[in-house]
C-alpha cells in the first residue's frame, strides 16, 4: 500500500478537465480509475454490497451533476470519496432500523470455528477485525478505513468527513486504541 503525500493537491488531469466540459467518455474513464476504491470504501462502511453499490451509483450521479462546479485546485479522488462517504451515511440512516440480510450473516460470519489451516486463521482474524470496526462510531470508522486502507492524508480525510485535520487525528487515534484493544488476543 503506497501513502499519499501529505502536501498538496494533485494537478488536474485531461480526463478531469475533459469530464467538467461534459464529456462521458472522460467521465466514464474517472469511473473507471476510482470506481473500485469508492465500492471498497462504502462495503466496509455499510457492510454489504448491495447498499454499497447504490451509494457509489448515487456519488457518481452527484459527482456528474455537480462536476462542472468542482474547484481546478480539488482532488479529485478526495471529492469523490466524500460523497461516497456522504451517500453511504444517507444509507445507513435509512436503513438503521432495518434487520441486516442474510447475505451479509452468511459473507461475514459472526462466529466461525477456527479452522486448523493458516487460511482458516486469517479467515477468523478478518473477521475478528470486521467486527472490531463494525463497533466503531461512524466517523472512526471511515478514517480509519481512509488511512488504513486506502493510505489517504489526514488533510484529505478532514476533507472527506468535513473536520479539522486535528479531529481527523484524534478519530483515527481513537479507532485505532478501538480496534486494537478488539484485537487484544491476536498480538
Amino acid at each position: 500500500m503506497t501513502r499519499r503525500p501529505d502536501s498538496g493537491v494533485a494537478p488536474e488531469s485531461a480526463a478531469v478537465r475533459a469530464a467538467r466540459l461534459g464529456d462521458p467518455a472522460a467521465f466514464a474513464q474517472l469511473v473507471q480509475e476510482h470506481g473500485p476504491a469508492m465500492h471498497r470504501f462504502a462495503v466496509r462502511l455499510l457492510g454489504n454490497h448491495t447498499d454499497a453499490s447504490d451509494a457509489v451509483q448515487e456519488a457518481f450521479i452527484s459527482a456528474w451533476k455537480s462536476l462542472p462546479e468542482l474547484r481546478e485546485d480539488t482532488s479529485v479522488r478526495t471529492w469523490l470519496f466524500t460523497i461516497t462517504a456522504r451517500r453511504a451515511a444517507d444509507i445507513a440512516r435509512r436503513n438503521r432500523d432495518q434487520p441486516i440480510d442474510t447475505e451479509t450473516m452468511t459473507e461475514h460470519p459472526l462466529d466461525p470455528a477456527p479452522p486448523p489451516d493458516a487460511q482458516g486463521q486469517n479467515t477468523v482474524l478478518v473477521n475478528d477485525l470486521r467486527r472490531a470496526l463494525a463497533t466503531l462510531p461512524w466517523q472512526q470508522r471511515a478514517a480509519w478505513l481512509l488511512r488504513e486502507v486506502d493510505g489517504l492524508s489526514y488533510a484529505e480525510i478532514a476533507g472527506i468527513l468535513a473536520v479539522t485535520q486535528s479531529t481527523a487525528r484524534g478519530l483515527l487515534a481513537r479507532s485505532r486504541r478501538t480496534v486494537a484493544d478488539a484485537m487484544e488476543s491476536w498480538r
